[in-house]
């Protein structure tokens, strides 16, 4: 039994429209019909090939008196359920359980006795469990298709990290003894000067994406070196591996050593944009090409503005460095007289847009967060970062407040761990110090940042600072899916947890206590990149289908 394409077309567009809406907006649909009435729809569209919808009504309404009305779309949906019946969904991938995430009005909601819907990579449907089912009936897949989760057990979105530093990792934990305009010379430009030797670069850039993502890091921007091939090699790994990124070749022109600059202006333009064809070459969307001026210090104004254009031409992101240290703004301002504030001087060369990262901005006048906000760029929040250079409290609370998109971000090395969950609890510590601080110097009100609030930063927040939201960062219709599957008692968990413990005091032991040995799954557009689920998982599983099923 089929459907004349030009039956169809005429009501297949109202029809979807009509139905995500009803998804979004109602856990469980209303059903207009009894099951007897779509039985009997059902039987009329098999009845003959090339039968029309308003043939299909018009013979319903007829054989069913008692009912006044049916709409095409509620036809179209029907037929689609007796199409689907007819096969199986082997691409198709469902969860039953526990799922955890954030939206614009809730910093983490907790939704227990879900179904969740992936195919091709995207969320197809979230519904309550009683609607199992007819989702079964209406999609056609099987509990092989069906992942049911433990009570250890739930899905949250994967998490971003909005500015890190891959060639930095080989000093990871070391060398965070100088805050940051003298650790750069010691420490920092040496150890990136290396990634000129493109096996190094290999060597390591595979390790820091292989980290990442077992820590649960589904999505990163990274900051390379000024070397273009280890940059493309950065890229290669990212493309290889299925991680979600964007990426940039580092522009410098001044300010650093000789051993570790650009050659010319002329040369940093044009590598530059040969890293950003070559990306797109990929014809990947999950890894994204991004110009990246290191910080105002290093980049004379011309650089600026014209790595700006190459940012306009290709509709690419823009990623750098913003008041991180008081003494590195003073620097701006002798470096650029012309500007009032630091903010100015890449607002006024163009740098400044929707598509825009500024990592830590702690010194920010009132006036600079206005300028954040009207041009919609994101702040990438590094806390762990600013306590080990000791450059200083940001606070978020008021970035938030006065309407500038926050996100969380390792930036390693700087920050010594690449696990996001690190930077939730330390964005919450620092926080709390601010409150402390205003609570001695009796400065007004001021409301701490929740773990709550962190967890949204490290997810949806992050992926409203990439421009990402649209794609990513919960668990939306229509959204990617990048998600983690974590375990609270899986094998060699860190975690304690007891009998009276609920599912809300489950997710809160993750965040402050869980690690990577917790994420015991790890998914980017619906690929499933890692699995380390055990026999105890698979056993907890059967069990709650065989509960679920009863």
């Amino acid at each position: 039994m089929h459907l004349a394409k030009s039956t169809v077309s005429s009501v297949v567009q109202v029809f979807r429209k009509e139905h995500r809406i009803q998804r979004k907006t109602s856990t469980g649909r209303k059903k207009k019909l009894s099951d007897a009435h779509e039985q009997r729809i059902m039987d009329i569209l098999t009845e003959k090939d090339d039968i029309t919808i308003e043939e299909t009504r018009n013979k319903f309404l007829m054989l069913n008196p008692e009912v006044s009305n049916i709409s095409k779309s509620t036809i179209y949906r029907i037929m689609e359920n007796c199409q689907m019946k007819l096969k199986s969904r082997p691409d198709m991938e469902v969860f039953v359980g526990t799922l955890v995430h954030a939206t614009d009005s809730d910093p983490m909601l907790i939704m227990q006795d879900m179904v969740l819907g992936v195919i091709n990579g995207k969320i197809e449907f979230v519904e309550s469990v009683e609607e199992l089912q007819q989702l079964k009936a209406e999609y056609g897949f099987t509990d092989a298709n069906i992942l049911y989760m433990g009570s250890s057990q739930f899905l949250m979105p994967g998490l971003v990290d909005t500015h890190t530093h891959a060639p930095q990792f080989p000093n990871n934990g070391l060398a965070l003894d100088l805050p940051l305009l003298e650790w750069l010379q010691t420490y920092t430009f040496p150890t990136e000067a290396n990634f000129s030797d493109t096996v190094f670069a290999r060597e390591v850039y595979s390790k820091v994406v292989d980290r990442l993502l077992r820590n649960g890091t589904t999505t990163a921007a990274y900051f390379a070196t000024i070397h273009l091939d280890a940059t493309k090699i950065l890229a290669e790994v990212l493309h290889s591996r299925g991680q979600r990124a964007i990426v940039g070749k580092v522009n410098m022109l001044r300010n650093c050593p000789e051993y570790y600059r650009e050659a010319s202006l002329s040369v940093s333009l044009r590598e530059t944009e040969e890293f950003i064809r070559y990306v797109k070459g990929f014809e990947n969307s999950l890894v994204l090409p991004c110009v990246t001026p290191r910080f105002a210090p290093t980049c004379p104004e011309d650089q600026l503005g014209e790595l700006a254009q190459l940012a306009i031409k290709f509709d690419c992101h823009v990623q750098t460095h913003l008041c991180e240290t008081q003494p590195e703004a003073t620097w701006v301002k002798e470096l650029f007289p012309w500007a009032k504030t630091y903010t100015e001087v890449y607002d006024f060369t163009r740098l400044l847009g929707a598509k825009t990262i500024v990592a830590h901005a702690i010194w920010l006048s009132p006036q600079e967060m206005t300028i954040l906000a009207e041009r919609g760029t994101g702040v990438a929040h590094c806390p762990s970062s600013n306590l080990s250079l000791r450059s200083g409290h940001c606070n978020v609370r008021e970035l938030l407040n006065r309407g500038v998109k926050v996100g969380l971000g390792s930036d390693c090395s700087g920050g010594y761990s690449p696990c996001m969950l690190d930077s939730l609890r330390k964005c919450v510590h620092v926080s709390n110090t601010i409150a402390m601080e205003r609570a001695a110097q009796q400065a007004g009100d001021y409301t701490p940042l929740s773990h709550k609030e962190a967890f949204k930063m490290a997810t949806l927040g992050g992926a409203k600072v990439l421009s990402m939201d649209d794609k990513i960062g919960n668990f939306e219709i229509d959204k990617e899916f990048d998600a983690l599957l974590i375990d609270v008692q899986a094998k060699g968990s860190p975690i304690d947890v007891f009998s009276q413990d609920n599912v809300e005091m489950k997710v809160d032991r993750f965040l402050y206590n869980g690690d990577d040995r917790n994420i015991v799954r790890v998914y980017v557009a619906g690929k499933r990149l890692l699995d380390s689920t055990t026999s105890a998982n698979a056993t907890a599983a059967a069990v709650a289908a065989a509960t679920t099923a009863t």
